[in-house]
């Protein structure tokens, strides 16, 4: 079975459709590491698409504080407005749904899933140190992973090496491909579907074959333009706005 791997999507269905184009007829099965919300100017049509995928969904921390699960104290002001934003425009079922979405780790096929780290799904994981914890206590020698918005991965093998991964596309390539090794444990970022920050635009996903024995990193090029539209008309904050154009 093959599996999409999706992860911080924030409310941005036009980048979420440009994966999913690209993806299509290459999976069998979605799952979403969190943050469904958050930052983007479409939650509603965002979360229905999920729902749609029937994807093995876990919570992130603006998937949280978006439904008013949890506060918003701990935000920037510029992520605290769009939250607030977010809570205004969600519809109730919408809304009942983010509340319910399942902690990390959850496991399926052969693979973990996390939002941030394996212990903290809050933790923002995105050097190697901060790696090792999460490895040594894994689930599954492969844990999928995101909050960072960085399509890259740490690895450690059979002789306690620690390694750190390259695994966006270099610029006109679609994808990259990584091959699981056998007594190594992985913990492997897709990157972020609607707000990447590791200075590529494009949208960023995985496609991973069943038991992750290889998994392909994608990027691919949405219309940022009218996403940064939509964000204008709703009065998102302008930070988010330019930001887009940049993948930082």
């Amino acid at each position: 079975m093959k599996f999409l791997i999706l992860s911080d999507v924030h409310a941005n269905l036009t980048a979420l459709e440009a994966a999913l184009a690209a993806a299509e007829g290459k999976w069998e099965k979605a799952v979403c590491l969190g943050d469904v919300v958050g930052y983007g100017p479409d939650p509603n049509e965002v979360i229905d698409r999920i729902r749609d995928l029937n994807a093995v969904t876990i919570r992130g921390n603006h998937d949280k504080v978006g439904s008013g699960l949890t506060s918003a104290e701990d935000f920037n002001p510029v992520a605290r407005a769009a939250a607030m934003w977010t809570r205004e425009h969600l519809r109730p079922d919408n809304r009942s749904y983010l509340e319910n979405l399942p902690l990390g780790p959850v496991s399926l096929n052969g693979f973990s899933l996390v939002h941030g780290a394996v212990r903290d799904e809050d933790e923002y994981v995105v050097g190697a140190a901060q790696a090792l914890e999460s490895l040594l206590e894994a689930p599954s020698p492969v844990i999928f992973f995101g909050h960072t918005h960085l399509q890259a991965g740490f690895s450690l093998g059979p002789d306690n090496k620690l390694t750190t991964l390259r695994l966006r596309p270099a610029n006109g390539e679609k994808f990259t491909t990584l091959a699981i090794k056998k007594e190594t444990n992985y913990l492997l970022n897709p990157g972020s579907v609607g707000q990447p920050r590791d200075g590529d635009s494009r949208a960023a996903f995985a496609i991973a074959d069943s038991g992750a024995s290889e998994v392909q990193f994608w990027r691919v090029p949405y219309e940022v333009e009218s996403v940064q539209q939509r964000m204008e008309k709703a009065g998102l904050p302008e930070p988010l706005i330019l930001r887009l154009s940049f993948g930082r």
